[in-house]
């Protein structure tokens, strides 16, 4: 049932930055195929399980320096990536022990800088650094999250991995229903369209409400009003010039099932979830993407998947040779594949979407729980327009930090950068380089 209530959740932090829409007016460019750019637009999807990411799930036996893994056959955790491991770039010995990534590094994750539970962002974070320097999208940043049943209805909006700046958390959607409303609402009919209605005529009387509004407060407090304010404002905007681009949208809008309604397990919304993901990424909606699965906490089911532990409780088992974990990275690997399958299958240019994209596999949780942070494996799917070396593992040398892997991404996607979120101070005890990470570039 739509409310006031469901409606304002997760808008109250400031609806449009806490979106990922910056608080800026939204640019009308989604795609070449709409604006006929010759520019080809390029993509990144970050994909963060919780509880760690071992390296001995992703490594295969008897790989210890670089080598190819043409001759090597992947860990049944990540088995169903077989088929794609010339596509496939293992990478090992990264640390985050400036994060403190024990339950999860939180904003830290994809920040590179010291997070914690609770703990507001420090600055922005690598997802929506990069967001801003690929070409401009309707909608620069979509975060989605994967946990429970119970809490994905309690609490479809949190903010635990992404950041537009400091204090700036971006929220992550949980709840398909809400995520179609965003997206596809207007293209819509039958019950789907008059909540779209609904909800649209809410939210112009909120802001036009608001504007109104805040005239007497305090300095601080009208700044973090107009905020508010402005959240509303780029809201109306994207359902606007969504409207505007409603004939491309019906050809990748998903089908609505029974399953958005009356999921039997987490499982399913989670697959409509990563179904809208990919839909906003093949339509151009977007260009960048952040799957939370654990919403960068503790938590976190798999019901669906046969899996009757559920919680923190996942945190506490090895994962090497378990069977439960084995099932939680097979699924996160068919995930995988289905991204590069759809991408792989859309033209563009003179190859096809999945060419000018990259995939980040990695843990907010480094490579287990309750870990320092010493060792953050990272698996990366696609060379993002030939710029990264694939079908190979990379032994990192010294002691280099998540921040010079995210640094590499931001110069391989056109921004300026040296050091991601690290300072020289902090780079004398974290960081023996400087710069990009050249062994994993092509």
């Amino acid at each position: 049932m739509l409310t006031r209530r469901t409606i304002l959740q997760g808008i109250a932090a400031g609806a449009g930055t806490a979106l990922g829409l910056g608080g800026s007016p939204l640019p009308l460019l989604a795609s070449p195929s709409l604006t006929g750019v010759s520019r080809l637009p390029k993509r990144i999807i970050f994909f963060l399980q919780n509880q760690g990411f071992d390296p001995k799930t992703c490594i295969p036996m008897g790989v210890s320096g670089n080598c190819s893994l043409a001759r090597h056959t992947l860990p049944e955790p990540i088995q169903p990536l077989e088929p794609y491991k010339e596509r496939l770039h293992i990478i090992n010995g990264l640390h985050g022990q400036h994060t403190s990534p024990s339950h999860s590094a939180f904003f830290g994750a994809l920040g590179g800088y010291r997070g914690g539970d609770g703990v507001a962002p420090r600055g922005a974070t690598i997802d929506y650094e990069l967001s801003k320097t690929l070409p401009e999208t309707l909608l620069p940043h979509l975060c989605i999250g994967m946990d429970s049943l119970e809490n994905m209805k309690n609490k479809p909006t949190v903010a635990t991995l992404s950041a537009s700046g400091p204090d700036q958390p971006i929220f992550m959607y949980s709840n398909p229903n809400h995520l179609y409303q965003l997206l596809f609402g207007g293209i819509s009919d039958g019950a789907i369209r008059k909540e779209f209605e609904a909800r649209s005529y809410l939210l112009d009387q909120i802001q036009n409400q608001a504007t109104q509004g805040g005239a007497n407060l305090p300095l601080a407090e009208k700044t973090r009003y107009q905020q508010f304010v402005n959240g509303f404002r780029d809201l109306n905007s994207l359902r606007e010039k969504l409207g505007q681009v409603s004939d491309h949208l019906r050809t990748f809008a998903p089908k609505v099932d029974e399953f958005y309604t009356t999921p039997a397990h987490e499982t399913d919304w989670h697959d409509r979830l990563l179904n809208l993901g990919i839909s906003a990424l093949a339509s151009g909606i977007t260009n960048t993407l952040t799957i939370g699965s654990g919403r960068g906490e503790i938590f976190g089911a798999w019901k669906g998947l046969g899996v009757e532990e559920q919680g923190h409780n996942l945190g506490h088992m090895d994962q090497p040779d378990n069977p439960i974990w084995i099932k939680i990275r097979q699924y996160n690997s068919r995930m995988l594949v289905k991204i590069m399958e759809t991408l792989d299958n859309i033209p563009e240019g003179s190859g096809s979407m999945m060419d000018h994209t990259l995939i980040v596999y990695t843990s907010n949780n480094a490579d287990k729980q309750h870990t320092n942070g010493a060792n953050w494996p990272v698996m990366l799917l696609g060379n993002f327009d030939g710029a990264f070396k694939t079908g190979c593992f990379t032994q990192i040398e010294g002691k280099r930090p998540i921040n010079s892997l995210y640094t590499t991404l931001l110069q391989t996607a056109g921004g300026q950068c040296e050091r991601f979120n690290m300072s020289d101070n902090l780079a004398k005890t974290f960081d023996t380089g400087n710069g990009v990470l050249g062994d994993i570039l092509a």
